[in-house]
């Protein structure tokens, strides 16, 4: 995999993809998101990773997308479907089957606000700020809305869209969008700890319930009900159930094998 804009790397369970655009704030450009989306397939193709951790280089996560693009000389059609890039990214994101965790260095703003809440859990620096500032362009969060408003009350979403302020990590906690805030000093070992608890939970285990988790969301109440009984059932066949019940029972840590 050949990569011009991303970092990729993996230590033993847990794979880490970093933007490493930090001159350009690591803006969202058309390649970065193509690459992203390689990426996260590598990382879902491995059956070594269990926990994918994404980040920023230097001291921002993400700027949101490349403002470059809509001053480009390109037919609308052609930056049109560019950007159905960036929607199938977030499509991407829940078909991965293992747990995302956004490594927050720094401001996540606009498509990088995105990011952080299609992420399955988030930890954030303190000094980060959070925002959708694209009204402010005379522009609006059309591709990360849908994620937005399933991550963060209705009223508290719409004052970010409508006002494009930013709020700060504990207002971010607070509203849901990251998990914790941390000093800077402590956010790797944050991030390190919790990928490394994610890790070692069974992968069938994460993988069904994450695919119920995404699959059901837009169903109706009866509907989720059904298919998260039949899901049950499926996980039920699975050897990694088997041993970590025996394993409660016994008093030890399951050894789980993805099976």
């Amino acid at each position: 995999m050949e990569l011009k804009h991303l970092l990729y790397a993996r230590r033993d369970a847990v794979a880490r993809i970093t933007i490493n655009r930090p001159d350009a704030r690591n803006a969202l450009s058309h390649e970065v998101v193509v690459e992203l989306r390689a990426a996260l397939k590598a990382a879902k193709d491995d059956a070594a990773v269990r926990v994918i951790v994404l980040t920023g280089a230097g001291t921002i996560f993400c700027a949101g997308a490349d403002l470059n693009s809509f001053r480009s000389e390109q037919p609308e059609l052609d930056r049109h479907l560019q950007r159905r890039q960036l929607a199938d990214l977030f499509v991407d994101m829940t078909e991965l089957g293992k747990p995302t965790l956004a490594r927050i260095n720094g401001h996540a703003l606009a498509g990088g606000f995105g990011l952080v809440a299609a992420c399955d859990l988030a930890i954030a620096v303190t000094e980060a700020q959070f925002g959708m500032p694209e009204v402010n362009v005379g522009v609006f969060p059309m591709m990360i809305m849908a994620i937005v408003f399933r991550n963060l009350p209705r009223k508290a979403a719409m004052e970010l869209m409508l006002t494009g302020k930013r709020i700060d990590a504990a207002e971010a906690v607070r509203l849901g969008l990251i998990n914790r805030q941390v000093a800077a000093d402590r956010l790797d070992a944050e991030t390190d700890a919790l990928a490394a608890d994610l890790a070692g939970k069974s992968p069938i285990g994460m993988r069904l319930g994450l695919e119920s988790f995404y699959t059901m969301q837009d169903m109706s109440f009866r509907g989720a009900m059904a298919y998260l009984q039949d899901q049950l059932a499926l996980l039920s066949l699975s050897d990694d159930l088997k041993e970590g019940v025996n394993a409660f029972f016994e008093k030890r840590e399951p050894r789980f094998t993805g099976r």
